[in-house]
Parts: structure tokens; C-alpha cells; sequence
């Protein structure tokens, strides 16, 4: 099992930047790609950014710009870590984000998930 807990969120006014962590513990060994996740009042959960072991990313394209990812995690750590860098926030960023873990398919591609923190974007 993984374990994710967030840290980070809070008011930020529009324009300004804002970092949320993430760690990861447990059987981190299993993860693949880690990655953030939204969820607006009304909407549906999507997806913010991914990184994977490789360093690959991917955004989604209203954050694309930016928002930035980047993970750290020493080799053997018993923990991973991975933030997200908010810059030029902008009111429709309001969303409890969620950090997400997916483990390699040999694991059965399993998704983790934290219990959210709220970012509200407003001045």
C-alpha cells in the first residue's frame, strides 16, 4: 500500500504563486507516475499534471505555462516526494487538489490517492 499526504494549500490572490507537496510512503516502490489532480465545486476531478520515474510530464493545457511539477526522492528513500509549482494563479484554479500515485503496471496499475487540500484563488 501508498500512502499520500498533501500539504500547501490555502488563499492566494489572483496572480500569485502558491507550492503544494506531496509525500508519498509505504510501498513506494511500486509508483510509476505521480501526479496532481483537481476538483472545482460542481465539477468533476481532472487532471493538472503528471511526472513519471523518467522525468516525463504532462499538464493539462489551462495550466500548461504555468503550473510545474517536479518530484525528489533520493534512491532507496523509504519516502517520494512531488510538488506543484502555482504561478499566475487565476480565480478558475479555485479546486481541493488531490496528490495521486499510480503504480507500474506489474503492481496492477494501482491509483493512491490524498485526502485533498483546498486552494482558493481570490483576491
Amino acid at each position: 500500500q501508498v500512502q499520500l499526504v498533501e500539504s500547501g494549500g490555502g488563499l492566494v490572490q489572483p496572480g500569485g504563486s502558491l507550492r503544494l507537496s506531496c509525500v508519498a510512503s509505504g510501498d513506494v516502490f511500486r509508483i510509476a507516475v505521480m501526479g496532481w489532480y483537481r476538483q472545482a465545486p460542481g465539477k468533476q476531478r481532472e487532471l493538472v499534471a503528471t511526472i513519471t520515474n523518467g522525468d516525463i510530464t504532462k499538464y493539462a493545457d489551462l495550466v500548461k505555462g504555468r503550473f510545474t511539477i517536479s518530484r525528489g526522492s533520493d534512491r532507496g528513500s523509504a519516502e517520494d516526494t512531488w510538488s506543484l509549482q502555482m504561478d499566475n494563479a487565476k480565480p478558475e484554479d479555485t479546486a481541493v487538489y488531490y496528490c495521486n500515485a499510480e503504480s507500474d503496471h506489474y503492481y496492477g496499475g494501482m491509483h493512491y490517492w490524498g485526502k485533498g487540500t483546498l486552494v482558493t484563488v481570490s483576491s
